[in-house]
């Protein structure tokens, strides 16, 4: 999980084109894509960005949210479709967020560098505790059939 604060120069985030990130911008907000992955960032006052959504899986277009549910990892869309992530997925993830990192020189450490790590972490399985109904407790529904 990035914890970065920093701000990006436009010179830095416009860089990203060239390296293989497709990089789209509408009024002040920048989205950068890879490998079916992307990010968020936003220009500030100082004509600087910041990130404002980190590397996740694309789903459709969305951004996801990587959620552990203990017995396994799904993708979470903002309107609670879950998706069940697969290897590739992660995998795909963690590459785009190690070249992201480099083009943008934020150093990467060695927690971070161990796996995927998930934005949700919800699955305590004692009954009447948060977390007992996972899919309830995060407010995610799998996909209906034939769609």
């Amino acid at each position: 999980m990035w914890n970065v604060e920093e701000r990006f120069s436009p010179k830095a985030i416009e860089g990203l084109a060239a390296l293989g990130f497709a990089v789209g911008s509408t009024r002040g907000v920048v989205r950068v894509e890879k490998y079916g992955c992307g990010a968020e960032f936003r220009k500030g006052q100082d004509e600087r960005y910041q990130m404002t959504i980190a590397p996740t899986i694309m789903l459709k277009g969305q951004f996801t949210k990587l959620w552990d549910a203990g017995y396994q990892k799904f993708l979470l869309t903002d309107d609670g479709l879950k998706i069940p992530a697969l290897a590739s997925h992660l995998q795909n993830l963690r590459k785009f967020n190690e070249e992201l990192r480099t083009a943008l020189g934020v150093p990467t450490f060695y927690n971070e560098a161990l796996g995927s790590v998930s934005q949700v972490s919800v699955y305590d399985r004692v009954l009447g505790r948060k977390g007992a109904v996972p899919d309830e407790t995060v407010g995610a529904h799998s996909p209906e059939a034939g769609h």
